[in-house]
């Protein structure tokens, strides 16, 4: 068992339900505004579901360029569209504000998510500039709201960005279950859309043995026969989508070619 709102499902799927540009952001789209991008990202939710996925995890990758604190603009907008967006969901489902893992605690728990995912710990070099994660106020922020039920996946070698810990990749990521109380371990290439090295990903399976290990960039059904027979499942956004472009929206035939994949496996 994964975690207990998985059931006795294994090797789990988290899909990604990629939100279109919040306000605030370059890309917004001010005429259509939230309700545009709550029946945008419900058409994504329907064609997900359908396809057999185990979990949505919403994100706000269209809010390039990015920033490491989330703007009040932002996580007002994220929370409305999560709480619209539910409605349609029959699975369990997360939230990850990029790149600021307090604003990602907050809007999961005012919206009822049964995860969340970010960076919380660490020291990156990144297009954002340099990064260092306060893993401590999210997870006390967890804890004030009565939240503990809330697991937080902890990515641990972020996209757009080179860590500075020069120590290896399984001791990082023992290190976070260890001193920071990481629910799971997420393990990504340098870039969204690109794979996971799965030497890598292998070696921090093999270190971490008491909480769940996942692929979250770069599966796609050739390498996830792979990815699965190690880790505990995947983070899945880019592959789903038409021509496997991080940026259009989901096929409903990629997601049901891959899910048939994973169904040979568990």
């Amino acid at each position: 068992m994964v975690f207990e709102f998985f059931g006795d499902k294994k090797k789990v799927i988290i899909a990604m339900a990629h939100i279109g540009a919040l306000p605030g952001s370059p890309n917004y789209d001010p005429k259509g505004g939230v309700s545009k991008l709550i029946d945008d990202v419900m058409e994504d939710i329907r064609a997900l579901q359908e396809g057999g996925v185990d979990a949505i995890m919403f994100g706000n990758e269209n809010d390039r360029p990015y920033e490491l604190k989330a703007p009040p603009e932002g996580i007002a907008a994220m929370t409305a569209i999560v709480q619209a967006a539910k409605a349609e969901l029959k699975i369990p489902f997360g939230v990850n504000y990029l790149w600021d893992p307090t604003a990602s605690v907050a809007i999961g728990a005012a919206t009822g998510a049964s995860f969340v995912r970010e960076i919380f710990t660490g020291v990156f070099a990144s297009d954002m500039g340099i990064w260092a994660p306060d893993c401590a106020t999210p997870a006390r922020l967890r804890a004030k709201l009565g939240r503990t039920d809330m697991k937080m996946l902890f990515n641990i070698n972020a996209e757009f960005a080179h860590s500075l810990d020069q120590r290896p990749i399984e001791l990082r990521a023992k290190s976070a279950v260890f001193s920071s109380l990481a629910d799971a371990i997420l393990v990504s290439g340098p870039l969204t859309g690109q794979p996971v090295d799965q030497s890598g990903l292998r070696k921090v399976c093999e270190a971490v043995t008491d909480v769940p290990v996942f692929a979250n960039t770069g599966v796609n059904k050739d390498n996830v026969t792979g990815i699965l027979s190690c880790a505990s499942g995947v983070v899945i956004g880019t592959h789903f989508k038409y021509e496997g472009n991080t940026w259009n929206k989901v096929e409903p035939a990629r997601v049901k070619r891959f899910m048939d994949v994973v169904s040979t496996i568990r």
